[in-house]
């Protein structure tokens, strides 16, 4: 697999082997029109930008994600195997897992169906909406200006009514994962519906997650004693509930860590416990609590028992780049505006939108550092990183400059009224 991969060519080519020429080509295409997408992101909305002299039939558009023959899990192989190349050549790699909805519109979309909606669903009262489900999976990367980590998915599971649970599909993607990668060890991030991942058999895998404020926990079992009869135990005595156990703690230890690019402080107490409702196998309670009594408690736990608290913490907060994914591949690229509603369609636009998510960063952090420029808006001047919007101007810069240059040759770049008419293209959306 190539390394020099620094144009947006370069990585559209690496994924040519799962398609068929033609395949290949409307999937060129189609790519970059949705990159340089002014108008909504459905397949009418593209067209005009994939392929403004409409070489090819508009309905060969049409059926590229329903009907044509490339398989998805190959396309998440090759992406995974890329990004990791790239940006985890060594050491553990840090994945985060989490579902969000797609909303969608029409009631015959494969796929689709009601689920509750996160955004909008309080304590006291359930929204639900209709849309497709999704179970994604991304691997969190640290970019070069620091800060906050970066989430990009290399996975995808269609959550359908009776079919497979969230945990089964989860595990499934973990799984593959391992198969992509045998040598290699990973430490997944999940929020607490996801803690019973604790007790699956997930090859060189390690879990943080939250655990139950009234979670029933327990010591670790006695040493056995010789010449006893009888099963060894599994668990030691019935110890207090998280939430309980806080008040019996008198020593706790102060920390730093970072918390998305911040350093804070925190007091925190860990112990080794058995979670014995989720796993046999012990796991390190981790109590954190705001040394300045703003924030409430928060409870966590890790399989890793050899983690620190810091480095608990500082995972587990990591975890909100998959939440500012889920964010700009539905506001940028129109994640959830593909109409598309037979077959594999649906299930094919939504990964192709969060796989276009890595892509776009991929591309960007292969260019050099000077030219990964960024607007700073008067109202934002303490602004020091880019964004994915960032990212996503800068892009469209480069291949609408590719794009004059051969409709009117290189001298029209640098006049100044294509200059201002590039700007404006590249930040529309």
């Amino acid at each position: 697999m190539h390394t020099n991969i620094s144009t947006w060519t370069d990585i559209i080519q690496q994924f040519f082997p799962i398609f068929t020429t033609p395949g290949a080509e409307i999937f060129s295409r189609l790519v970059s029109g949705w990159v340089l997408c002014t108008a909504r992101r459905t397949i009418t909305g593209i067209l005009p930008f994939a392929d403004p002299c409409f070489q090819r039939a508009h309905d060969a558009y049409h059926r590229f994600f329903p009907n044509s023959h490339w398989d998805i899990n190959k396309f998440w192989q090759i992406l995974t195997l890329i990004l990791v190349k790239l940006f985890c050549p060594t050491g553990i790699i840090t994945l985060a897992l989490d579902d969000t909805m797609f909303h969608h519109s029409g009631r015959k979309i494969n796929g689709a169906g009601y689920w509750r909606d996160a955004v909008r669903s309080t304590k006291k009262s359930i929204v639900y909406a209709w849309g497709l489900n999704l179970v994604v999976l991304t691997l969190q990367i640290q970019p070069p200006w620091g800060g906050e980590p970066l989430g990009l998915p290399i996975n995808m599971r269609l959550h359908r009514k009776n079919g497979d649970t969230l945990i089964k599909l989860a595990m499934q993607m973990i799984n593959q994962i391992h198969q992509w990668l045998p040598e290699r060890r990973f430490l997944l991030v999940a929020d607490g519906f996801y803690a019973t991942l604790a007790g699956k058999k997930m090859p060189q895998t390690n879990l943080v997650s939250r655990i139950q404020r009234n979670a029933k926990i327990f010591d670790l079992p006695p040493k056995r004693r010789k010449k006893i009869r009888g099963r060894p135990r599994k668990k030691g005595k019935r110890l207090a509930n998280p939430q309980k156990m806080t008040s019996y703690i008198h020593h706790w230890h102060q920390i730093e860590f970072s918390q998305r690019g911040k350093t804070v402080k925190r007091l925190v107490y860990t112990c080794p416990v058995i979670w014995y409702w989720v796993s046999h196998q012990p796991v390190l309670l981790v109590i954190s609590r705001d040394p300045l009594g703003k924030e409430r408690d928060d409870f966590l736990f890790t399989t890793d028992l050899t983690m620190t608290a810091a480095e608990v913490l500082e995972c587990y907060n990591d975890r909100w780049a998959i939440e500012d994914t889920f964010k700009n591949t539905k506001q940028f690229l129109g994640g959830q505006q593909p109409q598309t509603y037979k077959g594999q369609g649906p299930e094919r636009a939504a990964a192709l939108s969060l796989c276009l998510y890595s892509m776009v960063w991929l591309w960007y952090l292969r260019q050099k550092s000077r030219a990964r420029t960024f607007w700073v808006q008067p109202w934002y001047r303490h602004k020091t990183t880019p964004s994915f919007a960032d990212a996503l101007c800068c892009l469209r810069r480069e291949l609408w400059t590719e794009r004059i240059k051969y409709m009117f040759g290189d001298s029209a770049v640098h006049d100044k009224k294509f200059e201002f008419l590039m700007e404006a293209l590249a930040s529309a959306a």
